[in-house]
């Protein structure tokens, strides 16, 4: 009995030594909370956050816990940069457009008819700038690193009223829009204006601007946009912006190595979270959008005017704007190698 008793115990801890708990902790270290400043509600875009804190929890077995704290609980949207500039925060996402003048190289990612409309390319350009050595210097300036981006997808409009069926129809609107694609807009009449997305609702509801661009599909519903829309563009596909994930650089720096090495660890499951995100709601949006709107379509004709009088002009007079400010120039054409393309 006793040689029996002793072969179980010797077989119940070779297998377990073989097949170890799921709730095993992974990565041994502090206590620590992070606190992470963000505006809206759970979506499509907080997707990658949300990955990262979940695996973070799980593989420190709750010991580091990041805190997600949404409807700007923390700070304006706006004000995320500032928040992480003195401490108020360990990390927070905030878009570029929000305040150009704090992030000018950043902009480069709002610059119309970017060669991004697939993932793949989207990855490598956004990793092209997020790595440049301009975008790291102005934000540092803010206590803030990238940790990911949120691969926003290519904007489209929304709106009430007449559909812009052609280009010229575009004038007299007041459109919500940003960077580059406010600057796009501008050469065909309408007049942008740069609201938070919680405040476009309102917006659109009380006339007081005509459509809105925003990341398509799932921006738009996230905000319930097309609540009070009437139609959308569908090939537009103007340009896009920049929204990250970024840390504090003091509290990042005050990480023990095994937190730091988990961060790298993780990163490519939340960048593919926050990808699919945006597949998986695009398959829920586009039925529902085809039935209750009026579709925007444009001929290649009108597109190709968009692009000629949008798009380079645009890009050029945003070189000779920032060239005094940072190398503006090489940051556009590190942009179109990373794609195997030239500008």
């Amino acid at each position: 009995m006793k040689i029996m008793i002793k072969i179980t115990i010797i077989l119940s801890t070779f297998i377990t030594f073989l097949l170890p708990s799921v709730h095993a902790v992974e990565v041994d270290g502090p206590e620590l909370q992070w606190n992470i400043s963000l505006w809206g509600k759970q979506r499509a875009f907080t997707a990658g956050v949300e990955k990262l804190s979940s695996l973070v929890a799980e593989k420190t077995g709750g010991n580091w816990e990041i805190i997600l704290h949404y409807g700007e609980a923390l700070s304006k949207g706006k004000e995320n940069l500032d928040g992480l500039a003195i401490g108020a925060f360990e990390g927070a996402m905030f878009c570029n457009f929000y305040h150009p003048q704090k992030n000018p190289a950043l902009m480069s990612l709002t610059m119309p008819f970017l060669p991004m409309s697939e993932w793949e390319n989207s990855r490598k350009i956004r990793d092209t700038v997020l790595n440049s050595e301009a975008v790291k210097k102005e934000l540092a300036q803010w206590n803030a690193m990238v940790y990911s981006s949120s691969f926003l997808p290519q904007y489209e409009f929304m709106g009430t009223g007449e559909p812009p069926r052609t280009l010229k129809d575009w004038e007299g609107k007041t459109v919500r829009a940003g960077g580059g694609v406010a600057q796009a807009m501008k050469v065909f009449g309408a007049t942008p204006t740069s609201l938070p997305a919680t405040e476009v609702y309102t917006g659109i509801q009380q006339g007081t601007m005509d459509a809105a661009s925003f990341p398509f599909t799932y921006s738009h519903v996230a905000y319930n946009i097309h609540e009070v829309a009437d139609w959308y563009t569908s090939n537009l596909s103007p340009g896009t912006s920049e929204c990250p994930l970024a840390f504090s650089i003091s509290a990042y720096n005050a990480l023990p190595g095994q937190y730091k090495a988990l961060l790298d660890d993780v990163k490519e499951e939340v960048i593919d979270a926050q990808i699919q995100a945006y597949i998986d709601i695009d398959k829920v949006n586009l039925p529902m959008l085809e039935e209750k709107l009026t579709k925007v379509v444009y001929s290649d004709e009108e597109l190709a005017v968009f692009r000629k009088g949008a798009g380079r002009p645009v890009i050029d007079a945003w070189i000779d704007e920032n060239q005094d400010k940072f190398d503006a120039r090489g940051l556009i054409e590190a942009i179109f190698k990373s794609v195997g393309s030239s500008y």
